[in-house]
């Protein structure tokens, strides 16, 4: 077959798909031509907000216990059986305030036998030195008979101080927190009677790590009673320097005021300061919500709005710390409209 023969044939083939192609193409330029431009926005006028670099305290929140000022536990000094151990558990007690007794027969005994080998030393010791007086016996027997008063004086005091020990007093005002013995038990020397606990004066006890920074004596620190109620200010009194090895904290005691209501053995919480930190804050009205998503406007340069997503937290009711999506020295627009659209003019209001 010749050479032109063939071309005619392969065009013949070809000559409905350039019919089609053109087609297709002459469609097309007269649909672009046949659009119009959108419409512009209108300018619309905005109250904005700088963003700008905040620095606030960090806290770091430790548990802390509460103890009294002054605790004592009152226990036996000698052997005896208890009596009128009457008292209970949260009851409140005097300075001085006798608690309960203990029977020991023979310390009155011993008592009155000191007394009166007391007085008959006293005698010997007025008649030896009257004799001295008259040059009728040596100054050393005088001597003599001085040093028995004193020694018979000593064991008044001894006995009196042991018949004492029988009275179990109040050291101070305050509660009874535990009871270990009733009327009738059998005391020892040594053996724990009772636990008294001064409620005027308390003290939160926490273990702060060694990573937060020490504060000095003095110190303000607030405590948290519960999460209901707002932190109140407590004074730092002691803080070890001396970290435990196998905690690695030091020991932090602060003084609660009188007004505090806590009692002892009661869990709290210590808002320790751990330094600062900076953040982007913005007002919590610059924030639009889309569903999850987060929007801010932000104003660009050529004074349009132009939309931004962002990820916030929380700050207060009226601010949100801004974790991504805006740097400082932007400015965002505060209270959208709803007709606000990307990339609309907008005139900042003062």
């Amino acid at each position: 077959m010749a050479a032109p023969e063939i071309i005619k044939k392969t065009f013949m083939r070809l000559l409905p798909l350039l019919i089609f192609s053109l087609a297709i193409a002459v469609t097309g330029c007269s649909r672009h031509n046949a659009t119009t431009p959108a419409p512009s926005l209108p300018q619309i006028n905005v109250h904005t907000f700088y963003v700008e670099s905040v620095k606030f305290p960090l806290i770091q929140s430790l548990p802390a216990t509460i103890h009294p000022l002054a605790s004592a536990t009152l226990a036996a000094r000698l052997m005896g059986s208890v009596n009128d151990a009457n008292f209970a558990v949260g009851q409140s007690v005097q300075a001085g305030e006798l608690l309960l007794t203990l029977n020991a027969a023979e310390l009155p005994a011993r008592l009155a036998q000191a007394r009166a080998a007391l007085a008959q030393a006293d005698r010997e010791a007025n008649r030896e030195a009257t004799l001295v007086s008259q040059n009728a016996a040596a100054a050393d027997a005088a001597l003599a008979a001085e040093d028995r008063r004193r020694i018979a004086a000593a064991a008044v005091t001894e006995a009196e101080a042991l018949l004492s020990y029988t009275r179990v007093v109040a050291p101070f005002a305050g509660t009874i927190t535990k009871k270990f013995v009733n009327s009738g038990d059998l005391a020892t020397p040594g053996m724990p009677l009772l636990i008294v606990e001064a409620g005027d004066h308390l003290r939160a006890e926490a273990q702060v790590p060694e990573n937060l920074p020490a504060l000095p004596n003095g110190a303000s620190v607030p405590v948290q009673i519960a999460p209901d109620i707002t932190p109140q200010a407590a004074t730092l009194v002691e803080y070890s320097a001396a970290s435990d090895p196998i905690t690695r904290t030091h020991l932090a005691k602060l003084e609660l005021t009188s007004t505090t209501s806590v009692h002892s053995g009661q869990f709290i919480r210590i808002l320790w300061p751990a330094g600062s930190t900076a953040s982007i804050l913005i007002p919590a009205s610059a924030v639009n919500h889309f569903g999850q998503v987060e929007r801010v406007f932000v104003v660009t340069r050529a004074g349009r709005a132009q939309l931004r997503l962002v990820k916030t937290a929380t700050h207060s009711a009226a601010m949100n710390e801004v974790l991504a999506g805006l740097t400082v020295g932007e400015t965002v627009i505060l209270n959208p409209s709803a007709t606000l659209r990307d990339g609309q003019p907008v005139t900042i209001q003062p």
